[in-house]
């Protein structure tokens, strides 16, 4: 019998695997312009106002298989930028490299997809860091074009 991915909503208990996955999402960042320290704070700080996140409709999803958790991804809403309307964003998604190219990600994402589309939403934005191409291929498989390019110069 074929393990299945269950998806679930994220409860106080799984926190600790959230920030485990901290270091992992800090490191496919590669910005040479920032130490590292400060980019693995910048995500932990991240993921702490995440998970404490009051205002608008937003979950914080886990997916596992045999009660092991694998990956999360948070999702909400928020303005866009360009049509005024409400539309879906996922802030954060990490999968355990153990996990990566079992389909994880790939459930994550469409769970994400449906919870918005019962919120009405028509558009689910998020960001990627410029250097992490793989995780750039993935969302381009799964359907997501590049809207805008923030740029950077160090001077």
């Amino acid at each position: 019998m074929k393990n299945l991915i269950v998806i679930r909503e994220a409860e106080q208990t799984d926190h600790t695997f959230i920030f485990e996955l901290s270091p992992n999402l800090a490191e496919v960042a590669k910005l040479e312009w920032h130490t590292d320290d400060v980019v693995r704070k910048m995500q932990d700080d991240y993921i702490s106002e995440m998970l404490a996140e009051a205002s608008q409709p937003h979950a914080t999803f886990i997916a596992e298989i045999n009660n092991v958790k694998l990956g999360f991804i948070h999702v909400r809403t928020h303005k866009d930028e360009i049509s005024c309307e409400i539309r879906g964003t996922i802030p954060l998604l990490a999968v355990s490299p153990k996990s990566q190219g079992l389909g994880v990600g790939k459930a994550l994402i469409q769970y994400a997809e449906n919870w918005v589309k019962e919120l009405g939403c028509r558009l689910l934005h998020l960001e990627v860091f410029a250097n992490n191409k793989k995780a750039k291929g993935f969302y381009e498989n799964l359907g997501f074009k590049s809207e805008t390019i923030h740029m950077i110069k160090p001077i």
